[in-house]
């Protein structure tokens, strides 16, 4: 009995990936990569609200991609004596050449008061950088 509540855990965790579709070879797949201590999200992708924020699938060709980002803000960037908080941005992001079955990478922070995203090809070439569309309570 004790192996079986042992092994329970492991079970559900490997039903959550699962949950995750695998890349299709049609559309070009988008992995969202933080940094340490940050969190991102997809929103919307050219406008329409996105079922699932964990991941983006998109079909080949020119896209707009919305993603949020909470990121810390050092109490040093602050002021003296003050303490860090969490911020909250939305970054866009326009691409013209998304290609079916390619791979890419939105990776993505903040220094300071400022987020920053940036998108990676398979090759590790940067191909576009977010803008900031808003910050705060979004």
């Amino acid at each position: 009995m004790r192996p079986l509540l042992l092994s329970l855990p492991l079970l559900s965790l490997g039903g959550c990936a699962m949950l995750m579709p695998g890349p299709n070879p049609d559309q070009a797949w988008i992995d969202l990569k933080p940094q340490d201590g940050q969190a991102i999200q997809a929103s919307r992708v050219d406008n329409q609200a996105l079922a699932d924020s964990h991941y983006l699938q998109v079909t080949p060709g020119h896209h707009e991609l919305e993603v949020r980002l909470e990121f810390d803000v050092g109490g040093t960037d602050i002021g003296e004596n003050s303490t860090s908080y969490r911020r909250t941005c939305l970054l866009k992001l326009a691409y013209g050449d998304f290609t079916a079955g390619e791979r890419y990478q939105l990776e993505a922070g903040g220094i300071g008061f400022r987020p920053w995203a940036r998108l990676y090809d398979e090759q590790n070439r940067e191909v576009a950088k977010a803008r900031e569309s808003r910050c705060g309570d979004v």
